[in-house]
């Protein structure tokens, strides 16, 4: 109703795309609002918007979202300003460019700060898709991301360090790495939450993040691994011996960057002359996946569905050719 007004009126030709919007917010009738958020409109604010935003979520997720609103937060503390009071529409391009700022000035690099202007951006999202506000500031401002470090091994090295001759408390962290690559890449925390194989030789699980289902095949290489670590409160001892998948990951990349020729330090302490792998760590099974797919001539489009990327642009950073 309201653009046809201006369309039959003549004035929807003659205004601009600001002219329009000012128009809207205008008219707009808060009190008609359908808001499944909880949140009165009127008085909405950002901190309100993260907080409500915050409560849907689990986990890392949830921590993360949890630390941009204290940087946000801290921001607001430099500043002299209220953050209580700040409302959604005055985060406008202006409060967005003093903030990734104040980011830099803190030392946050790039792909930092996008992160943190990535959450404000859903949380306005969902803002608007509450009823909350009509303003999105993020279709002039542009968040800037810079490509990631490649952190995916050739298959030379590949091979080199699934046969790599480890030390006895590392074996189980060399083959969990090469299990991960055989499941295509599978994440830490959904590898320690499996439960169970199907008896038509299949691993069916949710990722933990997206909630997608998968449903893969597992090869006899991998029947190997499972059999050799089977657990008893899930399907592999990870889940017996660590009981967080955050846990287990930190051990398991402080391992493997210690893979190597070992000697004596101080104190009869093993220390790692060289490194044999440097900073490498679970995430570059699921790399090192992603990037032989793609010298395979895998669809792109296969690649992200098997990572459970939303789109192509992230997959790109795990996709590097080695042709």
């Amino acid at each position: 109703m309201f653009l046809t007004h201006f369309r039959i009126t003549g004035q929807l030709q003659e205004m601009t795309a600001s002219e329009l919007r000012r128009a809207m917010v205008k008219s707009y009738d808060f009190e008609r609002l359908e808001v499944r958020s909880g949140l009165d409109p009127k008085e909405a604010t950002l901190k309100k918007a993260f907080l409500n935003f915050i409560e849907t979520k689990t986990g890392k997720t949830k921590r993360v979202y949890k630390h941009t609103l204290n940087v946000i937060g801290d921001f607001y503390e430099k500043t002299g300003g209220n953050l209580d009071s700040l409302s959604l529409d005055a985060v406008n391009v202006s409060w967005l460019e003093r903030y990734n700022l104040y980011l830099e000035e803190r030392g946050c690099r790039c792909n930092t700060r996008s992160v943190h202007m990535r959450n404000i951006r859903s949380v306005m999202n969902r803002a608007i898709a509450d009823g909350l506000t009509l303003n999105y500031p993020f279709r002039a401002f542009k968040i800037k991301t810079e490509k990631t470090r490649k952190r995916s091994l050739s298959l030379d090295d590949l091979r080199k360090l699934l046969n790599y001759p480890a030390e006895e408390y590392a074996v189980i962290y060399r083959d969990m790495f090469a299990l991960i690559f055989m499941l295509m890449g599978i994440n830490t925390k959904d590898i320690h939450a499996l439960k169970e194989i199907t008896p038509e030789g299949r691993i069916e699980y949710r990722r933990a993040k997206t909630g997608r289902l998968y449903s893969l095949k597992v090869e006899p290489e991998a029947m190997a691994i499972i059999e050799k670590y089977r657990g008893e409160s899930g399907l592999l001892s990870i889940a017996d011996r660590w009981q967080t998948s955050e846990m287990f990951m930190a051990q398991m990349n402080k391992a493997l960057q210690r893979l190597g020729a070992p000697r004596a330090g101080r104190g009869g302490r093993k220390i790692t002359d060289k490194a044999a792998f440097p900073g490498v760590s679970s995430y570059w099974a699921r790399h090192t996946w992603g990037t032989i797919a793609a010298s395979l001539d895998i669809p792109k489009e296969t690649i992200a569905a098997a990572l459970g990327h939303g789109g192509n642009t992230v997959t790109d950073i795990y996709i590097i050719a080695v042709r």
